[in-house]
């Protein structure tokens, strides 16, 4: 009996060993990040691509009142719920004081400057295939908005998903910076690729979930349950009961105006994006438009 114990006791070890090197977190050091001059106009392009405001803002914020990322808003999951931080340029409550490394560890690899894991609420795994120079011009862009001294509540979150470190076998599941798809080499294409599969984090909402949150590739932007409420996501690949009906001009014009080519209009958290994606540049909305229409279709449910 004493030498099973001893047995069962070793193995527990090794397990706890194999677990705390399998969830470590990754970090991005200085001397890894290329020297980069930033460009705060491409700073803000991607800052409207990936609707900071959205999620950031307080809730019920408009106007210029939008550009101070307070945080505050409650996603309602069925892992729990998530309280969107302060990101504003306060050195204390938001980043203000984080360095570049922090801030591409954070938006690439899902940590915090403390070492703990974030949970994919933060959209990371799209981030991921962020190009570095881009991220560290949306951290200068967001260097030059207004401070907020609110502090970030914590998640509400029961077990086993209020333990962070479990997050590490999570990632080595869903984090990769490999583009999920494979396209054509032409220019519109590879751009509408890197808005959509990065800042853009389309898939986070448009590509349905496994029961441990992580994203079916196999079924990409097929749509899927509304992860945050009432209601399905719609598809938006070309299969001829999603955007199979609609050309690359009508995705364009919805991106940029709301209006759907059967003169509905964008609702619900969609307003939101295409209030984003009505101030980036024509060229990234036909970008998108022509990634969306070179995808494979898929069925809806």
């Amino acid at each position: 009996m004493k030498r099973l114990l001893i047995i069962l006791l070793t193995l527990a070890l090794l397990g706890a060993g194999v677990f705390w090197v399998l969830t470590n977190p990754v970090v991005i050091a200085d001397d890894d990040l290329p020297v980069h001059e930033p460009d705060l106009a491409n700073g803000k392009m991607v800052f409207d691509m990936g609707g900071c405001t959205s999620c950031h803002a307080a809730p019920d914020a408009t106007g210029e009142d939008k550009l101070v990322l307070a945080g505050g808003l409650a996603l309602n999951t069925p892992f729990g719920k998530f309280l969107v931080p302060n990101i504003s340029s306060d050195p204390d409550t938001g980043i203000g004081a984080w360095t570049d490394a922090e801030f591409v560890t954070a938006m690439q690899q899902g940590v915090r400057p403390d070492g703990a894991h974030y949970y994919p609420a933060f959209p990371y795994t799209s981030y991921t295939r962020m190009r570095v120079e881009d991220v560290l011009d949306l951290k200068a862009y967001l260097a030059t908005l207004p401070a907020s001294t609110t502090v970030s509540q914590p998640h509400e979150l029961g077990f086993p998903f209020n333990i962070r470190r479990g997050l590490g076998l999570w990632k080595i599941l869903y984090l990769s910076d490999a583009p999920v798809m494979e396209v054509s080499d032409e220019t519109a294409i590879v751009l509408g690729q890197r808005l959509v599969e990065g800042p853009g984090h389309c898939a986070e909402c448009h590509t349905p979930r496994n029961a441990i949150g992580g994203a079916d590739t196999g079924r990409w932007l097929a749509g899927g349950p509304n992860p945050d409420g009432p209601g399905r996501i719609p598809n938006i690949t070309p299969h001829p009961e999603a955007l199979g009906g609609w050309s690359e001009d009508d995705i364009v014009y919805y991106l940029e105006s709301g209006f759907t080519p059967d003169f509905d209009s964008a609702g619900g958290s969609m307003a939101d994006v295409v209030e984003n994606t009505g101030k980036i540049p024509a060229e990234w909305r036909e970008a998108i438009a022509a990634y969306l229409k070179s995808v494979p279709e898929v069925a809806p449910e």
